[in-house]
């Protein structure tokens, strides 16, 4: 049976001190989940694969009276900066993390290292580590046995090993930090690990490090966890059976385009570096220091909805919107060495600041209040050049970009469009003419608005912006090809 993404509710008041105490976190942003775990009857807990913004750990284990005394860690995380260090410098805990993997795999700072076989104690909660490669070399999963109500366990943490419905990508080394020859290695150790996940009873709940939307994966359900025996019967992972040729063939095919940063977030979660334990609070500008800052080059980063941003926005801003998809786009475009300056509403700014965070870009110079963007710039505001579905039939001239993913692409697009995925678009400007009109666009906006702002910010004139894109034009039954 499927649990909600809150606490295990207990019926029975009687047991209650004698039972696991179990909370999912969730940060729908990068679509990550992370675990408190907790003995009620020894008032101890542990984290598994915490974010940074550890402030949420620390108000479930107050409100609960438990001591956070132990932290896991399933992988060197590339999606995420982890805050399992941060966590311990607060809480005192102990890190659990992976000695698997070999050479160059190993983390650079103390920690408590674990391998397959061993085993840790909770209070009466028992973790058993299994060593699951494939997305990364070190990849490991927890086995949680409840000893007071059973001596079989009941749940399993996956990490980015096993999702509902998908499983781990082995391609991302090799694409996000440039490691040659690792995907064809993960995709083997992954057929390997399935097997060993196929052998496991089919009762165990499976809890996984991510959901739908996520990067890590190509296909992730969208339901926050599974079991042993559903995912045997509906993960196309295990319907390859002996064709391990087949399976690699698979799951190598049309992965998504890993984000910039994630080599940055293998570094930065292997190495020793600074902590940062509580949520800052970022100073307002005034449009004098903003002027003065970004004629310095800082970059201004426009986060209100593209809508707002079409009627009037500040020469040189990028627009990249607030929303879920804010942490990872900013990971982009804004590198770790570089300030940066928000324009956002002051009610936002713990939200974005959260959300920064979890990815360390820690850099924010300042923001300023979009409420006041009219009196921002000396210079009159610019509006984005947008057309409709008429204007994109009607311009025969125009070069039309695509700004999706190859595999969007490729899954079928505009006649005659030409595909220049938005992450990379600053590197394949000379895709972009600037001596004919063009017209962007992509899924539903988000994206064409992105790169319709890096446009103009580059100094081209001649690009429009059709932002309904092929929602609307599959929706209105326009031709397509692939």
């Amino acid at each position: 049976m499927f649990l909600d993404a809150a606490t295990l509710q207990y019926s029975n008041k009687a047991l209650k001190n004698d039972l696991m105490y179990f909370q999912h976190v969730y940060d729908k942003t990068l679509a990550q989940a992370s675990y408190f775990i907790g003995c009620q009857k020894a008032g101890v807990a542990a984290v598994i694969d915490p974010k940074r913004d550890i402030d949420t750990y620390l108000e479930i284990a107050k409100q609960n009276n438990m001591q956070i005394t132990h932290v896991f860690e399933t992988h060197i995380h590339a999606d995420f900066l982890s805050g399992a260090r941060e966590l311990a410098a607060v809480t005192g805990a102990k890190m659990y993390l992976s000695d698997e993997g070999g050479e160059g795999w190993q983390y650079e700072f103390a920690h408590e290292g674990v391998k397959h076989g061993s085993q840790v104690m909770i209070g009466n909660l028992k973790i058993e580590v299994l060593h699951t490669p494939g997305h990364t070399p070190e990849s490991i999963s927890f086995l949680l046995t409840d000893t007071p109500a059973s001596k079989e366990p009941v749940m399993l943490f996956t990490g980015d090993f096993v999702f509902v419905g998908d499983i781990g990508r082995p391609d991302l080394l090799e694409k996000a930090a440039g490691m040659v020859g690792t995907q064809d290695k993960g995709a083997e150790q992954m057929y390997q690990s399935i097997n060993l996940f196929a052998n496991l009873p089919e009762f165990i709940q499976v809890w996984p490090g991510h959901g739908a939307g996520s990067a890590c994966g190509k296909a992730l359900g969208a339901v926050p966890s599974t079991t042993v025996g559903y995912e045997k019967k509906r993960n196309w992972a295990f319907s390859y059976g002996t064709n391990k040729a087949g399976f690699i063939d698979f799951l190598l095919t049309d992965q998504p385009e890993p984000p910039k940063y994630f080599a940055k977030m293998k570094e930065l979660n292997k190495v020793d570096r600074p902590l940062l334990t509580e949520v800052p609070t970022i100073k307002e500008l005034s449009a004098a220091e903003l002027k003065a800052a970004t004629a310095k080059g800082i970059k201004l980063i426009d986060t209100r909805n593209k809508q707002d941003f079409e009627k009037g926005f500040i020469e040189g801003s990028i627009n990249i919107q607030g929303n879920n998809s804010f942490a990872t786009w900013m990971g982009w475009f804004v590198s770790y060495n570089e300030q940066f300056i928000l324009v956002a509403s002051t009610s936002q700014m713990d939200d974005l600041t959260r959300k920064l965070m979890r990815i360390g870009l820690d850099n924010i110079y300042g923001f300023v209040d979009a409420a006041k963007i009219n009196e921002l710039s000396d210079a009159p505001l610019l509006t984005s050049t947008m057309v409709n579905i008429s204007d994109v039939k009607a311009n025969t001239t125009a070069e039309i970009i695509d700004l999706r993913g190859v595999a969007e692409y490729n899954s079928g697009h505009i006649p005659g469009a030409k595909n220049v995925f938005v992450g990379t678009l600053l590197q394949n400007l000379d895709k972009v003419p600037k001596d004919k009109p063009v017209i962007i666009h992509c899924q539903g906006g988000d994206r064409a608005a992105i790169g319709y702002s890096l446009l103009v910010k580059e100094g081209y004139t001649n690009v429009s912006n059709y932002s309904p894109g092929m929602n609307e034009w599959i929706k209105e039954g326009q031709a397509v090809v692939s």
